[in-house]
């Protein structure tokens, strides 16, 4: 942010005191093209870059630093114009500029390839030559954004420390080359060992969310053993609740039985006590009957009995 407030104030100075640009403070910069790019955002792919850059001038070569182990954006990078003017007003018009809530950092650079690094054109892609098919035919080939799950990761204090050297030594001390590597390697160091906690990091979550999910699975386990177990006892309860029903249907039963079977015993008692009560009053009357006709039979033999003794009185009387 220092870099970036220091050449916002060179120009405003330049602009008020009417500096003509042969005697701009970029001049000190014509021998070269390059320009450094600083606080790009990590999602951001080469062709996103050079997307933001063209409406200031021709890109020709653009560099990403990215990490050796996984290909990831690092958020800095350099980036080469046909016209070196270019710079001029890519420096001016997006230095301090806001993509995706990343301040961008602009700056001139005398940048300084590596003994085995191309420096051809690759903004329109990498450059394949195709000698199997008659060589001589070129392939253009779109890059791509390689970016990851860890594309959100922040700028590392060492990784910052190392952009800041690649950017202000001079390219001709002597040390900065044995520097550069030096950070480079402690820059590396850094980022493993982030990666480190972050992968021990995930593994702890996913060990808590493992552990989480085999609780879960257990209560849910355990709620279904108990759900089973309550239907079970309702079952058992329902069946023992039949059990005693039809017992209770049954005994109803028997006592309904048991009862009717009273009530016909003692109707047929009663039958037969009327039906003897009747059979000894017919007795009895039979017997009454006779005895009247035994008894009307008996007065009537004593009174012809006496009707005789009387007849025969009287005839004794009057015979002489």
């Amino acid at each position: 942010m220092n870099s970036i407030r220091a050449i916002q104030q060179l120009n405003k100075r330049e602009l008020e005191a009417g500096i003509n640009p042969e005697g701009s403070w970029h001049t000190d910069y014509r021998d070269t093209a390059f320009i450094y790019i600083g606080g790009l955002p990590f999602e951001l792919s080469e062709g996103d870059v050079i997307t933001i850059f063209s409406q200031f001038g021709e890109p020709v070569w653009i560099r990403l630093a990215r990490d050796k182990e996984t290909g990831k954006s690092k958020g800095f990078g350099w980036l080469k114009y046909e016209d070196q003017r270019s710079c001029d007003l890519a420096v001016d018009n997006l230095g301090g500029a806001t993509v995706m809530d990343r301040v961008l950092k602009v700056d001139h650079t005398r940048y300084k390839p590596k003994d085995d690094e191309d420096m051809k054109d690759n903004t329109m892609g990498e450059v394949d030559d195709n000698t199997a098919e008659g060589g001589g035919r070129r392939k253009r080939q779109r890059i791509e954004s390689e970016s990851g799950s860890d594309d959100d990761r922040p700028l590392l204090p060492e990784e910052i420390e190392l952009e800041k050297a690649i950017r202000d030594l001079d390219e001709e001390d002597p040390m900065k080359e044995s520097m550069v590597e030096r950070l480079q390697e402690k820059a590396a160091s850094a980022v493993k060992k982030y990666k480190k906690s972050k992968r021990k990091e995930k593994e702890r979550e996913q060990k808590h969310h493992r552990s989480s999910k085999r609780d879960r699975s257990r209560d849910r386990d355990r709620d279904r053993r108990r759900i089973k177990h309550d239907d079970s006892e309702d079952e058992d309860r329902h069946t023992l609740k039949e059990r005693w029903s039809r017992r209770a249907d049954s005994e109803d039963e028997e006592r309904h039985k048991k009862k009717e079977h009273r009530s016909r015993q003692n109707s047929d008692d009663e039958r037969r006590r009327r039906s003897s009560r009747r059979s000894r009053d017919d007795s009895r009357a039979r017997g009454q009957a006779r005895d009247k006709v035994s008894e009307r039979s008996d007065r009537d033999r004593r009174r012809y009995s006496s009707d005789q003794e009387d007849r025969r009185r009287s005839h004794s009387k009057r015979a002489p």
